[in-house]
């Protein structure tokens, strides 16, 4: 039977691969991550003739966020060992996925009813106005600041400290884990640049790499896992 460690690395190493999964299909459907940053009216329209279809996707997207508070306290603990490093690791994922988790929650239960608002034929121009304005507000608070900024922060902490812990994961992994850890932080300027009135797309960048490199860390640990299943404990820091 499979110990719970290779199991865990099971996980890890799916969740990467169905982490880029809905972000492909954003990506071809709706032009994301670009459209984020485009005006309220231009996104608003794009997202209502995406339909249903768009909503769901958006909703896959919202479950590998959430699936992130239960794999970070499996990876933290697969070596069966209870560290301080270790409960650090588990917090710092599972907020991670939790703050990611609100952000993206945003484009299934609030964006729907402005977008469809907004398209409604006989909607009056101070009306349409007031829901590009809501949306622009929805869009920087629970999107920028705790979905991407402070969802991204905790999750280059929860990665930082996971690559400390599976310190003896190898080189692929590790290397991957802290260049995911670099992408996100560079990232975070975005955020910050957006509320300072200038344009963020060199940081975007960062964060684009740095979600790649944490798609090649969890597969690159998964694998270790899975190989060498409780053994690797021993790898572990305690």
């Amino acid at each position: 039977m499979p110990t719970l460690p290779r199991l865990t690395g099971l996980a890890a190493a799916a969740l990467a691969v169905a982490f880029n999964v809905p972000y492909a299909l954003l990506t071809a459907r709706f032009d994301y991550p670009d459209i984020l940053r485009q005006p309220a009216a231009e996104v608003l329209a794009a997202f209502h003739a995406g339909g249903p279809g768009l909503v769901l996707i958006w909703y896959a997207f919202l479950l590998c966020a959430l699936a992130l508070v239960g794999l970070a306290p499996a990876l933290a603990f697969a070596s069966g060992r209870v560290s301080g490093l270790a409960v650090t690791a588990a917090l710092l994922g599972a907020l991670a996925g939790i703050t990611q988790a609100i952000g993206l929650a945003r484009w299934v239960f609030a964006v729907p009813v402005l977008a469809a608002s907004f398209a409604d034929p006989g909607v009056d121009p101070a009306r349409a106005e007031a829901i590009k304005v809501s949306f622009e507000v929805l869009n920087l608070w629970s999107g920028v600041a705790i979905g991407e900024h402070l969802g991204q922060a905790l999750t280059a902490a929860w990665i930082a400290a996971t690559v400390v812990l599976h310190r003896g994961a190898g080189r692929l992994a590790g290397g991957a884990g802290w260049v995911a850890v670099a992408g996100i932080i560079f990232g975070l300027g975005e955020g910050l640049a957006l509320a300072l009135g200038t344009a963020g797309d060199l940081f975007s960048l960062g964060t684009i790499l740095g979600y790649l490199a944490m798609s090649v860390w969890l597969v690159a640990l998964g694998l270790r896992l899975w190989v060498r299943g409780a053994g690797f404990g021993s790898e572990v820091v305690a």
